[in-house]
């Protein structure tokens, strides 16, 4: 039976509440922080040797989707009625909208540390220690918007420019693509006007704080982005009718992309999945 995925400004206090109860008790249990260092894993860039997979590739959305899954059925082992709640932020662009509630995430960092004061997710309520990080801070950090250097969150004209793009993905398959959905909202494109970081790596930026790094994990609204994020490859998948995952078939030997990216049918680490298995996911859950 599929369930649903709902927009974090609509949900009700009572789902809410079910939603950080839920969190609060796989961050207890020690599932959570492995999340942390499973993202910190597979965060591999262009520079580096080896297979890439969660970002700065095509496989940027199939990992990040079945990432999701699996956050999600371990919610739903607390609380079955739990599902991850999604940020449009093309919507919801202040640091007082919904996300950042004193009963959802709590709110900004405080500026002379930027750690985070309020809501259930701060360091002084003692149920959410950062772990596992690449600095040694044990409380959540943020800085909504960047005080000292303001940016704006994407907008729906920057998510349109992504979704019109009738192809998945082009060569040569990394951060510097100029072409292809997956880049363009991945965000390593400079699109229009040469600005850099556009919409999902933009949003890390927004927040800053814990979700500048690889480590980005440690702050709960990475699942909220990026829920937001898999709903647009749902609606680009519908916008563009048969448009498929690339590359079809993996690089061969003389590509330089050689055993760097998971092609459509290959194996898609750590998981025994696919591409072309988590490109339709409407048996699991929808969006409302």
């Amino acid at each position: 039976m599929t369930y649903v995925r709902k927009d974090a400004g609509t949900l009700t206090a009572a789902e809410r509440r079910r939603f950080v109860k839920a969190l609060l008790e796989v961050k207890r249990r020690g599932e959570y922080d492995e999340f942390v260092r499973m993202h910190l894993a597979y965060f591999t860039s262009d520079g580096e040797r080896g297979l890439r997979t969660a970002h700065m590739a095509p496989s940027f959305l199939p990992w990040h989707r079945r990432f999701l899954l699996d956050l999600e059925t371990a919610l739903r082992r607390v609380d079955s009625a739990v599902t991850l709640p999604y940020w449009d932020w093309t919507r919801d662009r202040t640091t007082t909208s919904a996300p950042w509630s004193a009963d959802l995430l709590g709110g900004n960092g405080r500026r002379v540390d930027q750690q985070v004061m309020t809501g259930p997710f701060a360091y002084r309520q003692g149920n959410w220690t950062i772990e596992v990080g690449v600095t040694d801070g044990g409380f959540l950090t943020r800085d909504l918007g960047r005080r000292r250097d303001p940016i704006a969150l994407p907008t729906t004209s920057d998510l349109e420019q992504a979704l019109q793009d009738p192809v998945y993905d082009v060569r040569p398959w990394d951060s510097t693509a100029t072409r292809g959905f997956r880049n363009k909202l991945e965000g390593w494109s400079a699109g229009r006007g040469g600005t850099p970081w556009r919409n999902h790596n933009r949003v890390h930026r927004w927040v800053g704080g814990a979700m500048l790094g690889a480590a980005s994990v440690n702050d709960p609204v990475f699942w909220l982005h990026h829920a937001f994020v898999d709903l647009q490859w749902y609606r680009w998948q519908r916008r563009h009718g048969g448009a498929r995952y690339l590359p079809a078939k993996p690089p061969g030997p003389d590509d330089e992309q050689h055993r760097r990216i998971v092609a459509r049918r290959e194996k898609l680490p750590p998981w025994d999945v696919t591409p072309d298995e988590l490109e339709d996911v409407g048996r699991i859950y929808r969006y409302a």
